[in-house]
């Protein structure tokens, strides 16, 4: 049993190091347009930030992996009544796929963690009702990159909520991110 233990710790240990090719460590910040979809209610959108940790491994010549730890505000506004901020801790998982030189498309699942949730009313004398997510979000981002060869990097991304994050109505995350970053 060890004997096989140990030659499947060394095929494991060939393989990643013949199929990663190179691992880069970074740091991310950007601004989010986030709002809450669903429902037949009036919602503007919330302009807030993101920022966070990345790790892209290569896999292959023009595929790699690319999670990431973010720390992101999000929500929306209900025109003069109440915005509702939204902050998530979120590990978006993607697939990277190099188009051509340092432009790559990037898709994958990403999974988010409420860490706080706050409803500030927006006119005096209001009452507002507190606005209570869920304290888990599954979405699906897709978005496009660029990296230089002297490490910086930019990414425009959209992350459509699959899950709601608060019922009656029906409400679900939705977001366009825009990042800088620098892989060290």
């Amino acid at each position: 049993m060890k004997k096989l233990f140990f030659a499947v710790a060394i095929a494991a240990f060939a393989f990643t190091t013949t199929n990663a090719q190179d691992i880069d460590f970074g740091i991310k910040a950007g601004a989010n347009f986030a709002s809450l979809n669903g429902g037949d209610i009036d919602i503007d959108g919330r302009t807030s930030w993101h920022a966070g940790i990345t790790l892209e491994v290569s896999l292959l010549e023009k595929f790699a992996l690319q999670p990431e730890l973010i720390y992101t505000t999000q929500g929306a506004e209900f025109p003069d009544i109440a915005e509702i901020k939204l902050d998530y801790l979120s590990l978006p998982v993607l697939a990277k796929y190099y188009l051509v030189g340092g432009l790559s498309i990037e898709a994958g699942p990403q999974f988010s963690f409420l860490v706080s949730d706050a409803t500030d009313a927006l006119t005096d004398g209001i009452a507002v009702e507190e606005f209570e997510g869920e304290s888990f979000d599954l979405g699906a981002a897709i978005g496009l990159g660029y990296k230089t060869p002297f490490g910086f990097f930019g990414q425009a991304r959209y992350v459509v909520g699959i899950t709601t994050v608060r019922e009656n109505p029906d409400l679900k995350n939705g977001v366009f991110q825009f990042s800088v970053g620098y892989n060290f």
